[in-house]
């Protein structure tokens, strides 16, 4: 029952938010910020003391907590909902980064005030029901619910091409959507032809026997929506697009949370659900990622509006996770958890310096500013920390879970590990130059700039040092992360029929069939342990 707490928590509170407008602007702020510390509080409270409860849950499985209604039985939908440590540190990042964005667009946004935080808390509450449900159709209602605030969050506080923004978004999101909709459908209908049992659970569709024509067109499905939303090339025109027009707690979302939503699919249900399809498609998967590397990095140091450099390093960052995914490995699905939350951290800080030097300078043009180190040194400085830390610098989150996804995919594909590597140095240039080019040489600040130029405040200070602080901690100590995600992803590996051992050396082994969630066994290919998918 908590765990629908945690989905209804943020709910409410943007109903809350909207009357609350009434008040005064601050009103519905401070009702978002209470929500997230509320749902934070339930997350906490299901876990009971974090590492020890993962601990202890390994020797049962890999769930922390479980929801199960039976909700339209005629169908065979239930309303299911399951929390591993996967599904936490997501959870965990989401309302991080949401209590974040309010902070951070707690001046940026003046209009509309509770109808703002309600379609952010609205968006929460979806991103954490994907994260949840293990039912496909309760797990494809939040896919398409979260779409819906976040198409007005750009539409309607966006800035001057927002209406366009938002529409194309829309269209790849939810068009993507309904081709993931039709492979559940026939999934569905292919495992009641064989069992007799109408069913949307993800525990009992794992196990249907599928022909492996149907197998890979049915993985295609799900792969493309969740491709779409990563995004990984050629589908990825959307995210520049809405990120440049998107305000800041938007933009804060879309790359540290939403794009997560399509790794988590990759993750969850492409390779359990699909394994020998999986391992057919993993070529093209790996190459498809490996180009996204370098095709979003040579874009990102073509841009010279900030936003969008930053949106294409997204692209980036993401054809790294893609190419861990379809590896396969112990140490590359490790790294792809790492990659996802030290992405979510940086570029969501990026995002957030990037929407400060807007308020102030009134551009995000590169060609128009320059210089600013001597005008705002602090916001320069934590500019620089974020800068370099998404360029992969040894200390910092993201060189960790590059390091282990390239790790781990040189022994299932050497060429296109290589090739993907070759991103690392294309980090540094665009990096590099973004530091260059608005940081130092002659001053040039615009003539609409608010003058004097103020430095960040406390409130904008205290936003980013805590993620400096949880980028640098990620990067020197990422143990916590790696045990916490340990269980969740042997488990996964288990269902698509190969054991693992944590990246931090904590076993992860586990009998198929022992999950309280669900069973395990029965899976009619599998993995093995030093491939990038199931032996034929």
């Amino acid at each position: 029952m908590m765990l629908t707490w945690v989905i209804l928590v943020p709910v409410i509170g943007g109903g809350v938010a909207v009357l609350a407008e009434r008040s005064g602007t601050d009103a519905p702020r401070w009702i978002a910020l209470a929500a997230v510390a509320i749902d934070l509080a339930l997350i906490i409270a299901i876990t009971v003391t974090g590492p020890a409860a993962l601990t202890a849950a390994s020797a049962h499985g890999p769930w922390l907590a479980e929801t199960y209604w039976r909700w339209i039985p005629q169908l065979g939908i239930s309303f299911r909902l399951d929390l591993d440590g996967l599904s936490l540190v997501l959870i965990l990042l989401a309302l991080s980064l949401t209590a974040l964005s309010v902070m951070t667009s707690w001046k940026e946004i003046a209009e509309r005030v509770g109808m703002f935080h309600a379609n952010l808390l609205w968006t929460l509450a979806g991103i954490v029901g994907v994260f949840l449900a293990l039912d496909l159709f309760l797990f494809f209602f939040f896919w398409e619910l979260m779409l819906v605030p976040m198409y007005f969050i750009i539409a309607l506080w966006g800035h001057e091409r927002r209406v366009y923004a938002a529409i194309k978004f829309f269209l790849f999101t939810q068009g993507s959507g309904l081709v993931m909709l039709v492979a559940i459908l026939a999934l569905v209908f292919i495992h009641r032809r064989a069992t007799g049992v109408l069913t949307f659970d993800y525990f009992a569709l794992r196990g249907t026997p599928l022909s492996p024509r149907l197998a890979f067109w049915m993985m295609l499905g799900f792969f493309f929506a969740f491709a779409v939303k990563l995004p990984t090339v050629p589908v990825h025109s959307w995210l520049p697009d809405a990120h440049t027009e998107a305000p800041t707690a938007g933009s804060v979302l879309l790359a540290g949370v939403l794009l997560k939503t399509g790794a988590y699919g990759l993750l969850r249900f492409v390779v359990p659900l699909f394994p020998q399809a999986a391992h057919a498609f993993a070529p093209v998967a790996m190459l498809l990622g490996a180009i996204s590397v370098l095709y979003g990095a040579a874009l990102s140091f073509a841009q010279d509006d900030m936003k969008r450099l930053v949106a294409y390093s997204s692209v980036s960052h993401m054809g790294f996770v893609l190419l861990a995914v379809f590896a396969w490995t112990s140490l590359s699905l490790h790294g792809a958890m790492v990659e996802i939350v030290a992405h979510g951290i940086s570029t969501g800080a990026l995002f957030i310096v990037v929407g400060m030097l807007q308020e102030r300078l009134h551009t995000r043009d590169l060609t128009r500013i320059g210089g600013l180190a001597a005008a705002l040194p602090r916001l320069s400085a934590l500019m620089t920390v974020f800068a370099i830390a998404s360029l992969g610098l040894p200390g910092l989150g993201n060189f960790i879970g590059e390091f282990l996804i390239l790790l781990g995919s040189f022994s299932v594909n050497r060429s296109l590990t290589i090739v993907a590597s070759l991103g690392l140095v294309a980090a540094v240039i665009y990096a590099l130059a973004l530091i260059a080019r608005a940081l130092h040489g002659p001053e040039r600040i615009p003539p609409q700039a608010h003058m004097p130029l103020t430095d960040v405040g406390a409130r904008e200070t205290t936003v980013l040092a805590v993620l400096s602080a949880a980028i640098l901690w990620l990067g020197v100590y990422p143990r916590p992360l790696l045990d916490a995600v340990a269980t969740g992803l042997g488990a996964l590996q288990s269902a698509a029929g190969v054991t693992m051992t944590s990246a931090s050396g904590s076993g992860a082994q586990r009998t198929p069939g022992s999950a309280p969630g669900g069973d395990y066994s029965g899976v009619p290919v599998r993995y093995s342990p030093h491939s990038a998918g199931p032996a034929p």
